[in-house]
C-alpha cells in the first residue's frame, strides 16, 4: 500500500516525462492518474456552469444549450489539434529531439490561435443569427446574444486549453496538463456564483456572468500551460523562434488534426441521430436515454485517461525506435481498461435502478435509463479495447484509420441498425440501445484487427 501511495504521489508530481524504458505498468500508472483527473476536471466545467445557470431560469439554460451546440465546431477542431499535438510531440520526445518537440508545440500554438480567432470573430459577429438559426425566439435572442458573443470571443482560450494539454501529454507532462485544468476549474467555480448573482460589490450579470467566469478560468489555465511550456530546464521549452511559421510542420499538423476532428464529428453526429430516432417515442424515452448517457460518460473518464496514456506511450516509443514496446504498451493498457470496464459494467447491470434513481424518480424515465445502461454494458468489454487501440493509432500518427473505423461503425452500421431495430422490427427504444452495443463491439473488433497488422509502426510524423 505504501508503495502504491508513493507511486500515486509521483504521478501527481510528474517527475518522469520520458517513458521509453522501465516498467510499462509503472509508465501507464504515472501517465493515467493525472490524465484521469484531467478528464474529471474537464467534465466539471460543464456541470458547474449549468448548475448555477439553472438557478437563473429556463431561458438562461436554453441560451447555454444553444450556444454550446454550435460551439461543438470549435471543440471538434480543438480535439483534432490536440490529438495531432500529442502524436507529434510524443514522437519527437521519443527521438530525444527536444528542439523538434518545441518547434512542433510552437506550430500548435500558432495554428490554434489562427483558427480560434477566425471562428471566434465569426461567432461574435453573427451571435444573433446563430441563436435564431438554432431555434431561439426573439426574447431569448435579445437576452442571450451577449452570452454567445462572449463565449465565441473566448475561442482562443477554449482552443489552447485543449491543444496545449495535448502538447503537455505528448511530452510526458500529464501532471502539468492536469494542474492547468484544476486551476481553470477552481477559478470558474469561485467566480460563477459571484458574477452570476452579483455577490458583494460586483454587479449581477446573470447568464453573462457564467460566460465571464468560464472565460477567465480557461484563460488562467492557458497562462499556466504557457508558463509550464516556457519554463527552463524542462522536457520541452518553446522559444520565440518556435512560433515562426513552418509550412512543412503546419501541413503535418493539419493533416493529423483532420483525422482527430473527423473522429469527434462522426461520433457526435451519430449521437444526434440516435437522439432523433428516440425522440419519436416521447420525452420520457429521451430523458431516460440522456441520463444513461451522462452516467456512462462520467464513469468512463478513467478509461479515456488510460487510452490517452497509451497514445503517449505509443508515440514516445515509436520515436525511440521501440515498436515492440509501443505495441506491448497498447495491449497492456487495453487489458487494464477491459478489467476496469468489466467491473463497472457488472455494477451497472446489478445496480442500474439504484443509480438511475439518484438522477430521476419518474418510473417511466427510470425504466428507460435502466434498460439503456444494462444493454450498453453488453458492449463494455469490447469498448475497452476499441477506445485504447483507436487512441494508440492516433498516438502513432495514424489518425486516418480510426476515422474510417468510426464512419463504418457509427454511420454505416449504428444509425441504420438503430432505425431498423427500433422501427422496422418494432423493438422500440431497446433497438437503439442494442445498436450502440453492437456498433461499439464492431469498432473494437476492427481496431484489434488493424492494430495487429502493425502498419501503424511505419507511420512517419
Amino acid at each position: 500500500m505504501t508503495r502504491l501511495i508513493r507511486l500515486f504521489v509521483a504521478a501527481l508530481r510528474g517527475s518522469e516525462t520520458n517513458f521509453t524504458s522501465g516498467s510499462i505498468n509503472r509508465a501507464l500508472f504515472l501517465l493515467s492518474v493525472p490524465m484521469i483527473l484531467e478528464m474529471v476536471m474537464e467534465s466539471l466545467f460543464a456541470i458547474v456552469d449549468i448548475f448555477f445557470v439553472a438557478q437563473i431560469g429556463t431561458e438562461a439554460v436554453a441560451t447555454v444549450g444553444l450556444t454550446e451546440s454550435v460551439l461543438t465546431l470549435v471543440y471538434s477542431v480543438a480535439i483534432g489539434l490536440s490529438t495531432a499535438a500529442t502524436a507529434l510531440v510524443a514522437r519527437r520526445v521519443g527521438e530525444n529531439d527536444r528542439s523538434g518537440a518545441s518547434a512542433a508545440i510552437g506550430q500548435v500554438l500558432l495554428v490554434s490561435l489562427g483558427l480560434a480567432v477566425l471562428m471566434g470573430i465569426t461567432g461574435f459577429l453573427f451571435a444573433d443569427q446563430i441563436l435564431r438559426l438554432m431555434g431561439g425566439d426573439a426574447r431569448l435572442v435579445t437576452s442571450g446574444a451577449g452570452f454567445t458573443r462572449m463565449i465565441f470571443a473566448s475561442a482562443p482560450a477554449i482552443m489552447l486549453l485543449y491543444t496545449l494539454s495535448g502538447c503537455l501529454r505528448g511530452a510526458g507532462r500529464a501532471s502539468d496538463a492536469m494542474r492547468s485544468l484544476w486551476l481553470a476549474n477552481g477559478v470558474n467555480i469561485v467566480l460563477c456564483p459571484v458574477l452570476i448573482f452579483g455577490w458583494g460589490p460586483l454587479p449581477e450579470l446573470g447568464v453573462m456572468g457564467s460566460a465571464v467566469a468560464t472565460t477567465i478560468g480557461r484563460t488562467v489555465g492557458v497562462l499556466y500551460q504557457l508558463r509550464a511550456l516556457t519554463r527552463p530546464g524542462t522536457t520541452v521549452q518553446i522559444r520565440r523562434a518556435d512560433i515562426t511559421p513552418n509550412p512543412g510542420l503546419i501541413r503535418s499538423l493539419l493533416g493529423l488534426a483532420a483525422g482527430g476532428t473527423g473522429q469527434f464529428l462522426v461520433s457526435s453526429a451519430s449521437w444526434v441521430f440516435l437522439t432523433r430516432i428516440l425522440s419519436t417515442f416521447g420525452s420520457d424515452v429521451v430523458a431516460g436515454y440522456t441520463i444513461a448517457i451522462r452516467i456512462i460518460v462520467f464513469t468512463i473518464l478513467p478509461s479515456w485517461g488510460m487510452a490517452n496514456a497509451a497514445a503517449t506511450l505509443v508515440g514516445q516509443n515509436l520515436g525511440a525506435g521501440q515498436a515492440d514496446r509501443a505495441e506491448a504498451s497498447a495491449w497492456r493498457a487495453a487489458v487494464g481498461n477491459m478489467v476496469f470496464l468489466a467491473v463497472v459494467g457488472l455494477v451497472f447491470f446489478l445496480s442500474a435502478t439504484s443509480i438511475v434513481s439518484l438522477f430521476n424518480t419518474n418510473p417511466a424515465v427510470v425504466a428507460v435509463a435502466v434498460d439503456a445502461l444494462q444493454v450498453f454494458c453488453a458492449g463494455y468489454v469490447f469498448f475497452a479495447y476499441g477506445m485504447v487501440l483507436s487512441q494508440s493509432l492516433n498516438g502513432a500518427g495514424d489518425t486516418r484509420t480510426p476515422t474510417i473505423i468510426n464512419i463504418v461503425s457509427f454511420w454505416l452500421v449504428e444509425i441504420p441498425l438503430a432505425y431498423t431495430l427500433a422501427h422496422s422490427l418494432n423493438w422500440g427504444p431497446p433497438g437503439v440501445f442494442w445498436s450502440v452495443a453492437i456498433s461499439q463491439s464492431l469498432l473494437a473488433v476492427l481496431a484489434i484487427i488493424i492494430f495487429r497488422r502493425g502498419r501503424w509502426k511505419g507511420v512517419q510524423v
